[in-house]
């Protein structure tokens, strides 16, 4: 789809859709660039107020994956007013505010339109210095690849839709999607990173091959060595995965996977996200330092993966340690 795009020759644009990162940058002066993204999508949980507050920390993770602070934000709404009360999307907006105002972001406004089902999301503004933004471009063979949070949101959603699990389930989830990327983000700026983008829709395995793809290298993963939330195996070994998760396995036609894989595992790494973790490509020299500022910053699932490796751009191959 994409192809349909004009290309952007403007010299004030940064990064654009060409290189599949996770918000545009564009440039004001010397010192400040503008970073823009949006993102939207249907009830994940059955709490309103969850759910408003997993949205804005969805949208505001792409900010901290480009290393910016965000600024404002609007709301994008979508709302089936003859099903649903009015109140109840209060609860979902107070949701959002309270994720929002953890990083001093104001949400300013928004938009809404009468829908078949219920929409929530947000546009997300933030600025960095145009020297200093983080990307998914610079990842360099030799570099470890470390991950931020578990993986597994979208079956344990899927699953609390299809009732294979109760909602006293998903607290593990909600907590990490609704945690905030911002120390992550300080962490990889503190310490240095090569590449960095945050993993959502397109799962570890997609959002992996995008930054591979626009550094042109490959990697290697460590199956075992990949954070997991509690009963996302189980759930993944019972067929039960969201049809986004089915289609990125579907178009993981560049990776290799390793005999001993299962297909549990194989869903797993590139279960569609929501609000996920973000990836870093770290020079090896820096493995214990990125480790422990991400210590400081409470972000104690981050983990080592696997590593960037010279071959094919965007090659991956998962083996099981």
């Amino acid at each position: 789809m994409l192809r349909h795009l004009p290309l952007v020759q403007d010299p004030r644009v940064l990064v654009d859709a060409a290189t599949r990162d996770d918000a545009t940058v564009f440039r004001m002066t010397d010192s400040r660039a503008l970073v823009a993204t949006v993102d939207f999508f249907t009830p994940i949980v059955d709490d309103p107020g969850a759910w408003g507050a997993i949205a804005a920390a969805n949208a505001l993770s792409d900010l901290f994956a480009m290393g910016a602070t965000p600024l404002f934000a609007l709301n994008l709404v979508g709302w089936p007013r003859d099903k649903l009360p009015f109140e109840m999307l209060g609860e979902v907006l107070q949701g959002a505010v309270e994720v929002a105002q953890r990083v001093g972001c104001l949400i300013l406004g928004g938009h809404s339109i009468d829908s078949v089902e219920p929409l929530f999301g947000m546009v997300a503004m933030g600025e960095v210095h145009p020297d200093r933004m983080l990307t998914n471009t610079g990842a360099c063979a030799g570099d470890v690849l470390v991950l931020t949070k578990p993986l597994g949101t979208g079956i344990l959603a899927t699953a609390l839709k299809r009732d294979a699990l109760l909602e006293a389930g998903m607290a593990e989830a909600v907590r990490s999607m609704t945690t905030l990327n911002d120390g992550a983000m300080r962490a990889a700026i503190e310490v240095g990173v090569s590449a960095a983008t945050d993993v959502t829709g397109f799962g570890l395995v997609g959002h992996l091959t995008q930054m591979l793809d626009a550094s042109q290298v490959a990697a290697e993963l460590s199956y075992e060595s990949i954070p997991l939330l509690e009963h996302a195996w189980n759930l993944a070994s019972r067929g039960i995965v969201p049809g986004g998760t089915q289609r990125n396995l579907e178009a993981a036609d560049r990776v290799t996977w390793a005999d001993d894989l299962t297909p549990a595992d194989r869903l797993l790494c590139v279960d569609a996200q929501t609000s996920g973790g973000l990836l870093l490509a770290v020079p090896s020299e820096h493995k214990s330092a990125i480790l422990e500022a991400l210590r400081r910053e409470a972000t104690p699932a981050a983990a080592v993966i696997g590593r960037v490796t010279k071959g094919a751009p965007g090659t991956i191959r998962v083996v099981r340690k």
